[in-house]
């Protein structure tokens, strides 16, 4: 599932990272991004969604809050475990 994902790295620098989640569940997410980040990472997720004309539907949920609780170095990227701030349920 694409997204974009926010916050500071390790360096202390913001991004904003044009990525993918690999599972998405009610309590958190995997996502793979570039930067390097710190465990507890505090980040926000926006899932990109379609728009629609006013009151056809509920509005999607689209700004995430998260945490990193678990981090995973591979060659050209990294995969993160996120929590939610907020189940989705």
């Amino acid at each position: 599932m694409p997204l974009f994902l926010r916050g500071v790295d390790k360096r202390g620098k913001e991004f904003l990272d044009f990525t993918a989640a690999l599972n998405v569940s009610a309590g958190g997410a995997l996502v793979v991004s570039r930067h390097p980040l710190g465990r507890s990472a505090r980040l926000t997720i926006e899932i990109p969604s379609v728009p629609m004309p006013a009151n056809t539907m509920p509005s999607p949920i689209r700004h995430l809050k998260a945490k990193v609780v678990r981090t995973s170095a591979k060659e050209i990227y990294n995969v993160y475990a996120l929590r939610f701030n907020r189940p989705l349920v």
